[in-house]
């Protein structure tokens, strides 16, 4: 997350605003908070991150998953539904072409793979 907060100290350009949380992983908080966030800022774009010590590239997600989530958060706690949104939608596909970022970066040479999903991680 320092990398985080470097972008934060440092900010894009003067007519941008950006705002950098970082939020537990527990699946109440987030049900409260990111909601709270949207209405606070009303963004123009939102990225979320998530850092997992298994990651061997940075992976752009192409849509994210609202049902199947088994793991306990880091207050040992899971929905008894596995579902994050109670009567939400599937899958909310990123309106960002994710293909065209990644080959973006590729092209700039540096020592960072990126790849894409279409299965991102449910925790």
């Amino acid at each position: 997350s320092w990398c985080f907060q470097e972008l934060a100290k440092l900010g894009l350009r003067d007519d941008v605003d950006l705002h950098v949380y970082e939020v537990p992983v527990e699946y109440q908080t987030v049900q409260s908070l990111i909601p709270a966030l949207w209405k606070k800022h009303s963004p123009q774009l939102v990225v979320h991150v998530g850092v997992s010590g298994m990651a061997t590239t940075v992976t752009l997600e192409k849509c994210g998953h609202n049902v199947g989530y088994k793991g306990l958060d880091n207050c040992r706690f899971c929905p008894g539904s596995q579902c994050c949104v109670e009567g939400g939608p599937e899958c909310i596909d990123s309106i960002i072409d994710m293909d065209t970022v990644c080959r973006r970066v590729s092209a700039l040479g540096l020592d960072v793979t990126v790849t894409i999903s279409k299965d991102a991680g449910r925790y």
